[in-house]
């Protein structure tokens, strides 16, 4: 489909996804690279986290804290001890993430700044290369993701105090029912309100502009544009979803077998499981900023013609 032609008829985002899918497809050296930075930025984070998590353990040892005690027959005594086991560990998780969370965020803010700037300029080669304008653009992201994780995670408090009691009969229905309806609440929202963010370092690279006025420029793009942009970070967070699925599947697909084949088996379906999800899911980020860039070909440069 032509660019006019795009504009002459009603085109569907997911309608072009599977051309985006194919094209990312038949060019792993994107993928690759996509890959390559996360990782740069995760492996490190993993080992640090794996690092304190054992200090953590070391200082309260699960077996001090009633870990071991914890009846799994019944899930509501077994909701008040691990309330109880948290409390144990509680104020040394808080005393990490006060400096972890933000040198991480700093980590995450600069390395993916420089490796999606790259990853544009091999998705379209008349970008711009600055990785400090998408850097800045990132530490927006970051901060709007940190505010909506913020109010998620604040919502899910408000539930669990009005639904597990430590005195009666908790109501866990109730609860996991809340759970679910403002975790996909939140999903959604998070879909519908980061598509500015998402779209700025792409107008900053492909319009030569600063993060100001990327930003300016993504929140006025139009209805036609805006909608596209909306459903296909909707359909990238169901896929997303799919996949977790997916991998979960896989992961419990040898428990039925684990008395023959042992838990070092087990530990290894987990672990592939795992890179299965992590390499989808960058695949999929790829495929979005294809989208991205071809929706903006269509009702962006088409319309200033």
């Amino acid at each position: 489909m032509t660019r006019d032609a795009g504009l002459m008829h009603p085109m569907r985002a997911t309608q072009t996804l599977v051309d985006q899918m194919g094209w990312v497809f038949a060019r792993p050296g994107l993928t690759l690279l996509e890959i390559a930075w996360r990782w740069i930025f995760g492996i490190p984070l993993l080992m640090v986290c794996a690092l304190q998590i054992a200090r953590i353990l070391r200082a309260v040892p699960p077996d001090s804290t009633g870990w071991s005690n914890l009846d799994t027959q019944n899930p509501w005594v077994a909701m008040v001890q691990l309330v109880d086991v948290w409390s144990h560990y509680q104020p040394l998780v808080a005393a990490l993430l006060v400096w972890l969370v933000p040198v991480a965020a700093l980590a995450w803010v600069i390395i993916s700044g420089v490796g999606r700037n790259l990853v544009i300029r091999r998705v379209e080669p008349g970008a711009a290369f600055r990785p400090m304008t998408v850097i800045a653009l990132q530490a927006v992201w970051i901060v709007l993701l940190g505010l909506t994780f913020w109010c998620w995670y604040h919502s899910i408090q408000w539930v669990a105090a009005t639904h597990i009691l430590p005195s009666g009969e908790s109501d866990l229905v109730g609860y996991f029912i809340w759970s679910i309806f403002l975790s996909l609440g939140f999903f959604s929202l998070w879909a519908v309100i980061s598509y500015p963010v998402a779209i700025a370092p792409l107008l900053a690279l492909l319009e030569r502009c600063g993060p100001g006025v990327a930003l300016a420029r993504s929140l006025t793009l139009g209805r036609e544009f805006t909608s596209r942009l909306i459903e296909v970070n909707l359909v990238m967070g169901i896929a997303r979803l799919g996949i977790i699925v997916l991998a979960m599947v896989f992961s419990a697909a040898p428990l039925p077998f684990s008395d023959k084949f042992g838990p070092g088996v087990l530990r290894a379906v987990a672990a592939a499981s795992l890179v299965f999800y992590l390499v989808a899911n960058d695949y999929f980020q790829v495929v979005r900023i294809k989208s991205f860039i071809q929706f903006r070909g269509i009702f962006r440069v088409t319309a200033r013609k």
